[in-house]
């Protein structure tokens, strides 16, 4: 038996839509660079009014592996759970925040947003979590002051803040 924590099992997440997997899944591959469909199931014959349709796809993006399901609307997003997204530049943040509050997302505060899917996803530029730590409590103060009053992280900012 391996020891705990050894697994060898795949793990990824599975979104749970209401029927919009597939569409989802292209919207993402979309925005993400080295990202593809790596299959998509159908309801199979004899599923009466599903046959046919998208029941879970399976895709990647840059390297991390989603499934979406369409399980119907019993259950929605919320905050509780996010995917985050590291960037290194005030381009990339522009670029993702960008591109998932397009078509409906809604911007919410400290670099959170919801796409118009429903799914929360935070845009974080590197050097946020670096100027938020270390010994220096007031730079930190200071760069979370900034960040507070944001939605999109802009990162000349919270540089601005840490310096005082």
């Amino acid at each position: 038996m391996p020891a705990r924590g050894a697994s060898k099992c795949k793990r990824s997440p599975c979104l749970w839509f209401d029927d919009q997997a597939e569409e989802a899944m292209n919207h993402y591959i979309s925005i993400f660079k080295n990202s593809k469909v790596l299959s998509v199931m159908r309801w199979p014959k004899g599923s009466g009014d599903n046959e046919g349709k998208v029941l879970v796809t399976y895709f990647e993006l840059d390297g991390v592996q989603f499934q979406a399901l369409n399980g119907g609307p019993q259950f929605k997003f919320t905050e509780a759970v996010s995917l985050s997204i590291d960037c290194k530049t005030q381009e990339e943040v522009d670029y993702f925040w960008d591109r998932l509050i397009e078509g409906g997302g809604e911007p919410s505060q400290c670099s959170w947003l919801k796409d118009k899917f429903g799914v929360s996803w935070q845009v974080v530029p590197e050097q946020l979590p670096k100027l938020l730590q270390g010994p220096d409590t007031e730079k930190a103060g200071r760069v979370m002051q900034a960040m507070m009053q944001m939605t999109k992280i802009d990162i000349a900012k919270i540089e601005e803040a840490a310096r005082g």
